[in-house]
């Protein structure tokens, strides 16, 4: 829950705005404002002041304890123009909250972490268990000294600026190690711990089993990622509190589906008891991975048989490719989910255009593999292998990655052993409908004109039915000097079925520094003045020119009602 907490009417004001817009999230709390922030600091895990910094700076110094428990404070200056994040920027979320609060508000965010502000990523932010000394190798990489990264596991970390041979190391691993004085231990969540348990076994007994596997096998408790096993024993009390204690979830699987996974070690004891051959192996298993401890049964002071079984697999990390969409061109229409879905990217595939538009948007270290038109298969492909490879990978295109772009290439290579993830883009076809007016207001359909990829008997037969359905028709890739018959074989087809006088747009590179836009008509239209950078948008019999602007009716009784009137 997030506090919110004011002292003044102005103050109260952007406070009843923020609560109106997160009614789920905040809490307000009224009353004298000393003891609204110690009763807040108390109950939430983040609080937004709507006070001068230097006030809410003495209200906190008495309150603050420990950086990793003390919630995340932001400070909104009373008119609404600042959200500072104050206290906890990385342990408390403050630094992203102040982003939040900004972007709800209309106010700008002011984050003054080191790292956020270098553009590095925080190595207490990556979402590991981490230890070593964490302080000292985040100033390195602040100072540019050479940092080595040694990843023991392929994972899909974000970039970070180091080198092949350095005097601070950051370890991504799941050993049980112990760090150096220049270094920071990661603990990535790589193990999964099967178990299975005879009923009413005691918690102790399943979680010192548990332990004593991990330790005897080198293995860090920390990167333990879940606790698996049967269906049967979901509501096993001694498992429910291992991985209680353990603090990881637990993971059940139905019999039938652990019995058809191979094990070392089947027992019939199980199979009788639960319907399985295996618990604790096949648990562990169950989505793949490499066994590094077979099953192993607990053993008891008193001599009585072993009530817990257990077996520990390392899973590795799945590679993760984000398949982002631009936009148009201008920055102001790169989406906020794209712009983080490129600071998180360790490796960027894409045209090297492209790629120009966001540079400055990268991580230092992050990876860039660009190449020019023509290639869209081979950057897929190597966008695919670098996320099989474990990388955090964006793939980026214009427009939306899915609309003539990256996304189709890209999935049609890509398996189900890679996270996936989309991030929709404004395309050209909507940029462009915006310069124009509302072209797109009833049904419509978008058409590429480029028969490289399509041969042209089928776009002339897509052409001819959305000529014929009266449709509302943007062409991409209309016309290029060794494409310049197709434009106006299209607009001949369209003109079959509709006025010379129809309303048709063209917008050259809609929403970069050098746009142009016009309003022509089907008759008068020149396929001349149109190349790869234009976006041409043919109207309906509804569709009007409005004040020089492209309308396209909602609905046809609306158009025959605006007729009337104009009468």
């Amino acid at each position: 829950m997030i506090g919110l907490i004011s002292a003044t009417a102005a103050g109260a004001v952007a406070r009843d705005r923020l609560a109106a817009a997160w009614p789920d999230r905040t809490r307000v709390y009224d009353g004298p404002v000393g003891e609204a922030v110690r009763v807040a600091f108390a109950e939430c895990e983040q609080l937004v002041c709507f006070l001068a910094t230097g006030a809410v700076v003495r209200l906190l110094a008495p309150l603050l304890g420990d950086k990793a428990a003390d919630p995340g404070v932001v400070c909104v200056d009373e008119t609404g123009r600042f959200a500072v994040s104050l206290l906890g920027g990385h342990g408390g979320g403050a630094n992203e909250l102040a982003r939040e609060v900004g972007a709800s508000l209309g106010a700008e965010p002011v984050v003054t972490t080191a790292t956020d502000s270098a553009g590095l990523p925080g190595l207490d932010t990556l979402g590991f268990p981490f230890e070593g000394s964490l302080a000292a190798v985040s100033r390195a990489l602040l100072d540019g000294e050479p940092v080595t990264l040694e990843a023991e596991l392929a994972w899909p970390l974000p970039a970070l600026p180091t080198s092949a041979q350095g005097s601070y190391t950051i370890r991504l691993t799941d050993r049980a190690v112990e760090p150096g004085e220049r270094e920071v231990l990661l603990r990535p969540p790589s193990l999964v711990v099967g178990v299975g348990a005879s009923r009413g076994a005691p918690a102790e007994e399943v979680l010192g089993l548990i332990q004593d596997a991990l330790r005897e096998a080198g293995l860090s408790a920390a990167s333990v990622a879940e606790l698996a096993t049967v269906d049967a024993k979901s509501e096993e009390p001694g498992i429910v509190a291992a991985a209680e204690r353990l603090g990881v979830p637990l993971v059940t699987y139905p019999a039938g589906r652990l019995a058809a996974v191979e094990v070392p070690n089947p027992s019939d004891a199980p199979l009788a008891a639960v319907g399985t051959p295996s618990v604790a192996e096949a648990a562990a298993l169950a989505r793949g991975g490499e066994l590094l401890v077979p099953k192993r049964k607990s053993e008891r002071a008193d001599g009585q048989p072993a009530m817990a079984t257990c077996a520990v697999v390392r899973r590795p990390g799945r590679g993760r490719l984000a398949v982002v969409g631009l936009g148009p061109g201008a920055r102001d229409l790169l989406t906020p989910r794209a712009a983080d879905e490129l600071r998180r990217a360790s490796v960027l595939v894409g045209l090297d255009q492209y790629v120009d538009q966001i540079r400055d948007l990268l991580r230092p270290g992050t990876r860039v593999l660009e190449s020019g038109l023509g290639a869209e298969e081979e950057r897929a492909r190597t966008a695919v292998s670098m996320a099989r490879e474990g990388h955090a990978v964006a793939l980026i295109g214009s427009g939306d990655a899915g609309v003539y772009a990256m996304a189709s290439p890209a999935l049609a290579e890509a398996a189900d052993d890679i996270d996936v993830v989309g991030v929709p883009g404004v395309t050209a076809a909507l940029a462009a409908g915006a310069i124009l007016g509302a072209p797109l207001g009833h049904d419509h359909v978008s058409i590429s004109l480029s028969d490289l990829h399509t041969p042209w008997e089928v776009i002339e037969r897509r052409v001819r039915a959305a000529a014929e359905a009266d449709i509302v028709v943007t062409f991409y890739n209309p016309r290029s000097r060794g494409r310049d018959w197709q434009l106006p074989k299209a607009l001949a087809i369209l003109a079959e079925h509709r006025e010379p006088a129809t309303p048709v747009g063209v917008v050259r590179n809609a929403s970069r520094p050098d746009e142009s836009s016009r309003l022509t008509t089907l008759a008068a239209l020149d396929p001349a003045t149109v190349d790869m950078m234009t976006v041409v948008t043919v109207g309906n019999t509804a569709t009007r020119n409005i004040a020089g602007r492209m309308v396209t009716p909602r609905g046809y009784r609306w158009q025959e009602s605006t007729r009337e009137d104009a009468r």
